[in-house]
């Protein structure tokens, strides 16, 4: 699906899953987009940013907005979160043998989300954690998380540096990382239990953002003001990608 310009995966949960299930040996070393309104605009802005974007194996519409846009033409395609995601792919992966190597945000975050997903997913295969460094990896340094994630025998490696940057990475370690690569935000303090999830009903109406801006006013409040007013300009406005962008 074309989102102002963006390639979206118009896709839902079971379809998700299925194809993930069906093709994980084939597209281990590529990586998933969890998209949502703000990377969208980001893509659309930025040319650098649209390549990322557009170089996954797949863009999830976990924004509430992409799903809508996307249903005009795909009634099927429904929203595909972070959180949602790594549940069902965690139910699913002892059954699977599949094993989860976790990389992004700090240590007390990892430490909190071992326990949880060891309480929720007995039988889970957790290979590998380590905190991100808050700053851009040398070329070293993404040569030897590369070699960590192979040794460990990941086959998922979740990735939790927040928006551009960890879709980004993803992007610089393709075809290096013999794991499928999927950047998920804040997922790991929601799955850990750090940070409260909006009810279902709000977020099925659509009204998650809402939700988010009263838990954190001081960091959401410009993004949302700023992104979600230019990405309803460029739905209306019909925008397409920046000139430059393939």
């Amino acid at each position: 699906m074309d989102v102002i310009g963006v390639p979206i995966t118009a896709t839902n949960m079971n379809d998700c899953l299925s194809f993930i299930d069906r093709n994980l040996p084939a597209i281990k070393g590529s990586y998933v987009c969890v998209s949502n309104a703000h990377t969208c605009v980001m893509a659309h802005d930025d040319p650098v940013y649209w390549e990322v974007q557009a170089g996954s194996v797949m863009s999830l519409p976990d924004g509430k907005p992409l799903s809508v846009v996307g249903r005009r033409e795909v009634p099927s395609m429904d929203r595909v979160t972070g959180p949602d995601l790594m549940r069902e792919i965690f139910a699913m992966s002892p059954s699977r043998g599949w094993g989860h190597y976790f990389y992004g945000d700090r240590q007390q975050t990892l430490d909190a989300l071992r326990f949880s997903l060891e309480g929720a997913y007995p039988g889970l295969a957790i290979v590998g954690m380590e905190p991100s460094v808050f700053r851009p990896l040398a070329e070293g340094e993404k040569d030897a998380l590369c070699g960590r994630v192979a040794e460990s025998g990941a086959d998922f490696l979740w990735v939790a540096l927040g928006a551009p940057r960890q879709e980004v990475l993803c992007h610089e370690l393709r075809g290096r990382v013999p794991a499928l690569m999927v950047g998920v935000g804040g997922a790991f303090n929601v799955l850990a239990g750090r940070v409260p999830e909006a009810p279902r009903w709000m977020q099925d109406i659509g009204f998650e953002w809402l939700y988010r801006l009263v838990q954190e006013p001081r960091r959401l409040f410009k993004r949302y003001a700023v992104t979600n007013t230019k990405f309803i300009a460029y739905q209306l406005t019909g925008a397409k990608r920046r000139k430059g962008s393939r």
